[in-house]
């Protein structure tokens, strides 16, 4: 039987990875272009994956106490490890590739804040 400090630290790490979900959403919902929508999907997303993920392996780990319970703790946190090397790098591509293509970011007065001409120069 699991003791209750192992369901209640559990129960949080869920919880919170469950409201940074719900904010990323309201994030990807709410912001005006799409520098600042993949900024709170991308941060959001990976801590809440990384949170909710540890819980599952936490509660796995302590309701499994075995050799295979460990290994598929082990597994659950490898694909948090995986998410959080790729899901910044994959962000970062797909900025990296929205800027070149010439999305502009968005301002509150409609100002150009960057020169396209003047990145081209650099390439």
């Amino acid at each position: 039987m699991m003791s209750v400090l192992v369901i209640t630290v559990t129960v949080t790490l869920l919880s919170v990875g469950l409201f940074f979900f719900f904010s990323a959403t309201v994030g990807f919902l709410r912001f005006p272009d799409v520098y600042t929508r993949m900024h709170a999907v991308g941060k959001g997303d990976t801590l809440a994956l990384l949170l909710c993920v540890t819980g599952l392996a936490l509660y796995n780990l302590f309701d499994n106490f075995c050799w295979y319970g460990f290994v598929q703790s082990a597994k659950l946190m490898s694909i948090a490890v995986f998410w959080f090397l790729a899901s910044p790098t994959a962000t970062h591509a797909l900025l990296r590739s929205a800027f070149e293509s010439g999305v502009t970011p968005w301002t509150k007065d409609g100002t150009v804040i960057i020169d396209k001409t003047e990145t081209e120069v650099r390439t």
